[in-house]
């Protein structure tokens, strides 16, 4: 699927990368950081996502002829051509040349650590910047709420929210991601062959609407689909929907075939479940499961599975697919480090607003990931300087509150951040591109974290801070740039 991923940006991208041009700052080099201020849903933790499409931004990225005529179109406002011919020549044949790094997809993540770098020219980095932000925010927010969803099921759920989903685009991405998230399969049969993903579906309410009677669309589609029949049982009355959906999974069973499950769609999701389990075991069908849909989300489905019902599988489409609680994950991208061409140390670059949530964290950073080597639970995240290494005393400094500090010393650790792209060349393994893949990883991930972590509301924060030399440095440089005594 072909993007314009060069034009995938703001406009202000193109307007700065001709003033990098024009002033000869091009070719200064830049670290970027793309990262997240709070968790989203009122949770714990996040899962990593759209690195595959930022592979794909890399492979493809290119101005093309197309492009350069539409960017020479371009008016200022105060008159006169937007961009210069001599810049618009230079993107001609103009080649990305960055250096990325970053989680694998399906890594839980969490806040004020970076889940990207971009290392490269000032004017590259830049130009990927919106494009990159884009792919990241809007995929790790809907496999995170994945993750929640399949939490609360303890049993396979299917994303169902493409007709609801933000347009063409946004519903194939967020199909992909909540796979990775944890979904067994989508009913997004173009996603699920652009990104090799299980695709699942029943039928609708029209298919019993456009029979005479309700027995005889059942047995019309036991009959077209006799191994992966799921009898949709409300368009007119649940309990005789399960009686006739009854009257088929026995008709089935003697011709040796099976009624896979029944699925219910509207009411009282949790009596009606019920209600169907016992009719079924009483008629023999206690191998026929329940599937669940209609609205549903991580607290629907939990209330469900508190009250007892037997659920099967669960489909779950506007809630999931449109996030529709937090319409956004508000990650950012931040400029951290700066160096001239040639030269081999970088210079710190640190924002300081008037939020103090809003500081920045200079160096080139990667997350060190420390867990309890008898068992491989997770104890804590230091964010750390490459280049500065990590001190003897492993301590992380909570960037929001200094008195909160931990100290990792003596446990096993990962680093995350792995190569995704080198001199604008991707170099990412296939297993690093499989949805299916990363949906392992984010399950592996999930089981590492305490139970605390993972509650719907009010979850325990996850120990992450700066590396304590890297805390120092970053105060210091406020207290200067700052001008205090």
């Amino acid at each position: 699927m072909r993007i314009d991923y060069e034009l995938l940006t703001d406009l202000y991208q193109l307007t700065m990368a001709q003033g990098y041009w024009e002033t000869g700052q091009g070719d200064t080099q830049a670290c970027f950081h793309m990262y997240f201020r709070d968790y989203p849903f009122k949770g714990g933790y996040a899962v990593a996502c759209g690195l595959a499409q930022l592979a794909d931004l890399v492979d493809t990225f290119e101005f093309t002829a197309d492009d350069i005529a539409y960017l020479a179109s371009l008016d200022a406002p105060g008159g006169g051509s937007l961009f210069k011919p001599e810049f618009l020549d230079y993107l001609r044949t103009f080649k990305l040349n960055v250096d990325i790094d970053a989680v694998p997809e399906g890594a839980i993540v969490f806040p004020h650590e970076p889940i990207v770098r971009v290392v490269g020219p000032i004017m590259d980095c830049q130009l990927v910047e919106t494009a990159l932000l884009n792919c990241v925010n809007f995929q790790t927010l809907i496999a995170t709420k994945a993750a929640r969803v399949c939490l609360a099921a303890q049993s396979p759920v299917a994303e169902f929210g493409l007709r609801r989903a933000q347009g063409a685009g946004g519903g194939l991405w967020a199909s992909r991601a909540a796979v990775v998230g944890g979904c067994a399969s989508t009913s997004n049969v173009l996603a699920g062959k652009l990104f090799d993903l299980p695709v699942s579906g029943t039928h609708a309410h029209s298919w019993v609407m456009s029979f005479p009677d309700e027995l005889t669309a059942f047995r019309a589609y036991a009959e077209a689909f006799p191994k992966n029949c799921v009898l949709l049982v409300d368009t007119y009355d649940v309990e005789q929907g399960i009686e006739n959906a009854i009257t088929v999974g026995l008709e089935m069973r003697d011709r040796g075939e099976r009624l896979s499950g029944i699925r219910i769609d509207s009411g009282d999701l949790s009596w009606l479940a019920k209600m169907a389990r016992r009719m079924l075991d009483e008629a023999g069908l206690s191998d026929c499961g329940i599937v669940l849909s209609n609205d549903l989300d991580e607290y629907a489905i939990q209330s469900i599975r508190d009250e007892g019902a037997q659920v099967s599988s669960w489909g779950v489409g506007t809630k999931l697919a449109c996030a529709y609680d937090q319409p956004t994950l508000g990650g950012v991208y931040k400029l951290s480090a700066t160096r001239a061409p040639g030269d081999a140390g970088w210079t710190d670059r640190i924002k300081i607003s008037e939020s103090a949530a809003k500081l920045t964290t200079p160096g080139v950073l990667d997350v060190r990931r420390y867990f309890y080597c008898d068992g491989g639970r997770l104890a804590g995240d230091m964010v750390f300087d490459v280049n500065a290494g990590v001190g003897a005393r492993e301590v992380i400094v909570d960037p929001s509150d200094d008195l909160r500090q931990k100290n990792l010393a003596g446990l096993c650790f990962e680093t995350l951040l792995k190569p995704l792209a080198r001199a604008g060349e991707t170099v990412l393994a296939p297993e690093f591109r499989s949805a299916l893949a990363a949906r392992e990883r984010a399950r592996t991930g999930l089981a590492t974290l305490d139970e605390s972590q993972k509650r719907m509301l009010h979850a325990h924060t996850y120990p992450v801070g700066l590396e304590y030399g890297l805390f120092e440095r970053r105060r210091d440089l406020v207290v200067r740039l700052r001008g205090i005594a």
